[in-house]
């Protein structure tokens, strides 16, 4: 039986830049950066105490996937709060934290375009 999700893949353009977004921005940990190959790294990146890591790689071939919708949904017990924390330091939201059916979610983006969401408990 599958227990949990080990990896997601998040596609970037530039790793050095992605790895620093999402650990000195976002707050991430960084779980792995180990040489892959002559010219890539494999980096793993995760909430502090997640389970769930982001690969920050793209797979040859699949560069038309940098700075898309990455389907993948961070989740905050304070939306709000996170909000104007992570705008403070920078971080470009496409969409600010409203009320939908799935709670109170926004939409941001990383150093690639790349765009998450932004969830949390509604009012």
């Amino acid at each position: 039986m599958i227990s949990h999700v080990s990896k997601v893949g998040v596609n970037v353009r530039d790793q050095q830049k992605a790895l620093e977004f999402f650990t000195k921005t976002l707050g991430f940990e960084l779980v792995t950066d180990v040489p892959m190959g002559k010219t890539a790294r494999w980096i793993e990146v995760r909430p502090p105490g997640a389970q769930t890591a982001l690969a920050l790689w793209t797979p040859p071939g699949l560069e038309d996937r940098i700075g898309t919708f990455s389907c993948i949904v961070f989740e905050s017990p304070d939306v709000q709060k996170a909000y104007e924390e992570l705008a403070e330091k920078g971080v470009k939201f496409t969409d600010a934290p409203k009320v939908q059916a799935g709670g109170l979610m926004g939409l941001f983006v990383d150093t690639d375009g790349n765009s998450f969401v932004l969830r949390g408990p509604g009012e």
